[in-house]
C-alpha cells in the first residue's frame, strides 16, 4: 500500500490554493521563518495573515493568506 506523500505548501500555492487549511508549520515553510513563533508574535501584533482557532489549534485560509501576500507586496511597492 503506497503511503501519501507530504507536498511542500509553497509547491501547491504556486500551483493553485490548497484544498486544506494551513497550519502554523505550513507558513514557516511557505515563508522561510526562523519558528512557528513568528507566526504567533505576528498574530499576536495583528500584522501577519488572518488566522482563526480550531479548538485549540491555528489555522489559515490560504485564500486569506494569498490576499495578505498581495497587499504585503502592494504595500511594498508604494513604498
Amino acid at each position: 500500500m503506497a503511503t501519501p506523500e507530504h507536498t511542500d505548501p509553497r509547491d501547491t500555492l504556486r500551483a493553485g490554493l490548497p484544498d486544506r487549511f494551513l497550519t502554523p508549520e505550513d507558513l514557516v515553510m511557505m515563508f522561510s521563518l526562523p519558528s512557528v513563533e513568528t507566526v504567533y508574535a505576528w498574530r499576536r501584533k495583528r500584522i501577519g495573515p488572518p488566522g482563526f482557532r480550531v479548538g485549540k489549534h491555528l489555522r489559515f485560509d490560504p485564500t486569506a493568506v494569498h490576499a495578505w501576500v498581495a497587499q504585503q507586496t502592494t504595500l511594498t511597492d508604494a513604498a
